[in-house]
């Protein structure tokens, strides 16, 4: 087994299922403390349970990334339990679909730019704030392949939210890495998460979809887009500063 993680400390936001349940287990298989965070306690109990019945240490706070005041206790909650913070991955995110620009409902247009869009803002301030006075760290935010590398209609509101989350990581890796910290995002496909069925869609039915959608067939596992997040965050990616990693099978190539 690999150790890249030992004696490292990693947060990991909307750690309560789908991608973010599947990183922080990943973080915790290879030696990480992992704290997962999230707006409801009890999903994220259950990846704590998943993470300590696999021998790993993880520790759930509740925090919501819409309020800054909330993430920058999630950071103190962390440095607090674990004794610091190494690493942390901005996954927290919704989606509303279904309509063109011109109809895109403005609750819905608010909900995406605060949870998607500043919330990884309010996120990574917190992050940096601490990384940056003590030797600094590594942050992947997850994007997303719809917006920033592909657009098709219907997606509008999501995916400008998504190319905010992309550019927004290359500027403040511009912005920091002169300050000891590594800020990377990968933008995912569709994946094996409750995100990428469309209304009204099985499993099977996505199955069948991709076959004809993506060039490699299928749909991205969740551990395939674990850990392109968990080698931009390790010492092999230490010259990947500002990177968008896709990992879509190839939909947007």
């Amino acid at each position: 087994m690999n150790a890249r993680f030992t004696d490292r400390v990693a947060l990991v936001t909307g750690a309560g299922s789908g991608l973010g349940r599947a990183i922080a287990l990943a973080f915790a298989a290879e030696g990480a403390k992992v704290v997962v965070a999230g707006r409801t306690a009890e999903p994220l109990e259950g990846t704590v349970a998943l993470i300590e019945a696999a021998g790993g240490t993880a520790t759930a706070v509740t925090a919501d990334v819409a309020d800054a005041g909330s993430v920058r206790e999630l950071v103190r909650r962390t440095v607090e339990v674990y004794g610091g913070l190494d690493v942390a991955v901005n996954n927290a995110g919704v989606f509303r679909g279904g309509h063109s620009a011109a109809d895109f409902p403005l609750d819905d247009w608010r909900t995406l730019l605060d949870i998607n869009v500043t919330g990884v803002l309010h996120a990574l301030q917190a992050e940096v704030a601490h990384m940056r006075a003590h030797g600094g760290g590594a942050i992947v935010n997850i994007a997303s392949n719809l917006g920033p590398h592909v657009r098709i209609p219907g997606v509008f509101g999501y995916q400008v939210s998504k190319a905010a989350v992309s550019a927004l990581t290359r500027a403040a890796a511009l912005d920091h890495i002169a300050d000891g910290v590594r800020i990377n995002a990968v933008s995912p496909g569709a994946s094996e998460s409750a995100m990428s069925l469309r209304p009204g869609e099985t499993e099977a039915d996505r199955e069948v979809r991709m076959k004809q959608e993506s060039p490699l067939g299928r749909i991205s596992s969740a551990a395939e887009v674990a850990a392109a997040v968990l080698y931009l965050a390790s010492d092999a990616a230490g010259s990947a500063v500002g990177t968008d990693l896709v990992i879509d099978g190839g939909v947007s190539a």
